[in-house]
């Protein structure tokens, strides 16, 4: 049988703004309708964050949230995965609100503090959509991304009680020592799910070699048998990042929040586009993308029936 692998989509993220992509979603028809497409092309995760619909601003607002997630539950099977980063100036406690409201099958979790810079982002925009768009981009060169040890736990502690499990996001190595001191503590149980994050300036670099060392890392602190994984990697190196990643045995996770783009100097038009695009890149290794239930089995999930969405 062809091995299985996990393709999660990330349909909108924080970092990029309407300015940049017109095909970014914003509104929340156009977050459902993406996160329908990219399930329909093959991703077995939607991983979410929400936009203020009038102005594509990040918010952690419950309320936003619901009018997309209902609709991405009635439209497909895939697993929803909540983001509890929402964005680098958010307060932990708006960043955990949707998903302590919606307890859902998965959430993300940033497993250290970092600085989380995109102000490169914005050099050659000269005309912004939204007057928050300017300063949100270059003041990024001052965002420190909170993620304490108390935050970590409070977290886990509170997600924990209602059976979410987590894509633990690990931007450097010392994340995975995080991770593992949450594991020696027992707030985390395998299998355990790490999203290896390359190509964010403030964490690590995108180099292949950290793959490989970020991987091997892993390994000998928790054992290959212990935990499942991922890769991302920003812009540009979205695409070789995860052929490598396949090539090596673990999960690929594409999207516009990761990169805006879907070949060097091409703008992505959706995020089903992307994932068309991982379907067919595993496929020339003989690999299949799993389904979502498929996807439930690997990694351990509670199970859609338990969320309340």
């Amino acid at each position: 049988m062809p091995k299985k692998v996990i393709i999660s989509c990330a349909v909108t993220g924080s970092a990029h703004t309407p300015t940049m992509s017109d095909a970014l979603p914003i509104t929340p028809d156009e977050i459902a309708e993406q996160s329908i497409a990219a399930a329909q092309a093959g991703a077995a995760i939607i991983h979410l964050h929400a936009r203020v619909p009038e102005t594509g601003e990040p918010t952690g607002d419950p309320e936003i949230y619901a009018r997309f997630l209902q609709r991405i539950r009635g439209a497909t099977d895939a697993v929803i995965n909540i983001t509890t980063g929402g964005s680098a100036n958010m307060a932990v406690a708006e960043r955990l609100a949707a998903a302590a409201r919606f307890k859902p099958e998965m959430c993300s979790l940033n497993m250290g503090s970092i600085n989380f810079a995109f102000f490169n982002a914005g050099r050659r925009i000269t005309s912004w959509k939204h007057g928050w768009e300017e300063s949100y981009v270059k003041e990024s060169d001052g965002y420190i991304f909170r993620n304490t040890f108390r935050d970590i736990a409070y977290i886990l502690e509170t997600m924990r009680e209602h059976g979410t499990k987590f894509e633990h996001e690990c931007y450097d190595v010392g994340h995975l020592y995080n991770l593992a001191h949450f594991v020696d503590r027992g707030l985390v149980e395998p299998p355990f799910f790490i999203q290896h994050i390359f190509g964010i300036l403030g964490g690590i670099g995108a180099d292949l070699d950290n793959l490989m060392f970020m991987k091997q890392t892993a390994d000998r602190l928790f054992g290959a048998d212990s935990y499942r994984w991922s890769v991302l990697a920003a812009g540009r190196h979205q695409m070789p990042f995860i052929t490598q990643a396949a090539l090596l045995g673990g999960n690929v996770r594409v999207g516009l929040e990761d990169s805006l783009f879907i070949e060097p100097g091409k703008l992505a038009v959706s995020n089903a586009e992307q994932v068309a695009k991982a379907v067919r890149i595993i496929a020339e290794m003989g690999l299949e993308p799993a389904t979502p239930d498929e996807a439930r089995e690997i990694l351990g999930l509670k199970g859609a029936a338990l969320v309340a969405i």
